[in-house]
């Protein structure tokens, strides 16, 4: 398996500067964004103690989040979306809400990466019960409301996600330890 550093390195791939990222709650992102900047072609200096979130064996969850009642809102200005980092490299911007702004983003950041993962909405959402719920204490969910508003969310979030990468003719990639995770990313 080819690391995912080599690969850029290899195909003469240079990393924007910044590089959004979108999943539902529960659809295992976290993990897929943490496979992402697990090479030194990523600012993670946003990664703190307060900005951790643990469970059990899993990935859980690590770095900056933006979104709403969060630290940092899910707000397009280069001042906030710089905010949490000191380092050098691509900074990888973890939303669920940019579910739905991906046409403001690919507007207002054209040179920007936008990668998307998809998880059908039941199983998204009884992994994210499964991982903690509302007992989750990084990032914050209350924006979500209840379980019906989660729910309804994660169905919203995944129709904007679906016709974003259709409009687009992205390509789905399955994750092999996950098989019903896939990334897709778009690319200027």
């Amino acid at each position: 398996m080819v690391k995912f550093t080599d690969y850029l390195k290899k195909e003469k791939i240079m990393l924007p500067r910044r590089h959004f990222f979108t999943g539902v709650p529960g659809s295992r992102w976290s993990g897929v964004s943490q496979d992402i900047e697990s090479n030194d072609l990523y600012d993670t200096s946003d990664r703190t103690p307060e900005r951790t979130y643990s469970h059990s064996e899993y990935s859980g969850h690590v770095g900056a989040y933006f979104g709403t009642g969060m630290e940092f809102p899910a707000d397009l200005s280069a001042k906030n979306l710089d905010e949490p980092y000191t380092g050098t490299g691509c900074r990888l911007h973890k939303s669920h809400e940019w579910a739905y702004q991906l046409y403001l983003i690919k507007k207002t950041y054209p040179d920007a990466w936008i990668t998307l993962v998809y998880r059908p909405n039941e199983a998204s959402f009884e992994w994210w019960k499964q991982a903690g719920g509302w007992d989750i204490t990084y990032p914050n969910y209350n924006f979500y409301k209840d379980d019906a508003g989660m729910r309804k969310h994660i169905e919203t979030m995944n129709v904007c996600i679906a016709k974003f990468a259709g409009k687009h003719n992205l390509r789905w990639k399955q994750i092999l330890k996950h098989k019903d995770v896939y990334v897709a990313t778009w690319k200027p």
